[in-house]
């Protein structure tokens, strides 16, 4: 099984606390039975993702994660790999969200990951029943990971 990720991390913040991150995300693949995939994360600030919010899905403030499925059109390979996307991750927002939240930075990011790489992947929440999917599966991967609430 090859499972490829690639993460990018924009320079301004330095946030250096998610070398657990990969793992997460490959656990994640692993129960999904997804393989050969490549995709990026940037971590980013409220400003940048605000801007592609609001170009993107004409939403003028700031969010959390938003992903860039590539393969809303059919699935691409590069290399034989499925080329999966972009996820985008505030990180001041995902500070914020944790202390809100009450659980560890580790816990929110790695949800926030997650999240995004499961929209890559075709899953949804704007209804009720694929919002139950969703975050069931999402609960399930961070339990695998041992990341408690």
């Amino acid at each position: 099984m090859v499972i490829l990720i690639n993460i990018t991390i924009n320079e301004e913040y330095k946030y250096s606390n998610y070398d657990y991150l990969i793992d997460v995300l490959k656990l994640g693949l692993k129960r999904l039975k997804v393989d050969n995939v490549t995709f990026e994360i940037t971590f980013c600030d409220d400003n940048f993702i605000r801007q592609i919010n609001k170009e993107y899905r004409q939403i003028d403030k700031v969010t959390d994660v938003i992903s860039f499925a590539f393969e809303d059109n059919g699935q691409i390979m590069y290399n034989s790999e499925r080329l999966l996307g972009e996820i985008y991750i505030s990180i001041p927002t995902m500070i914020r969200q944790a202390k809100e939240y009450g659980h560890s930075e580790k816990r929110e990011l790695s949800f926030l990951a997650l999240h995004g790489m499961l929209h890559l992947l075709g899953y949804d929440h704007m209804e009720k029943e694929e919002e139950k999917i969703m975050f069931n599966l999402q609960e399930l991967i961070l339990n695998d990971a041992n990341i408690p609430k």
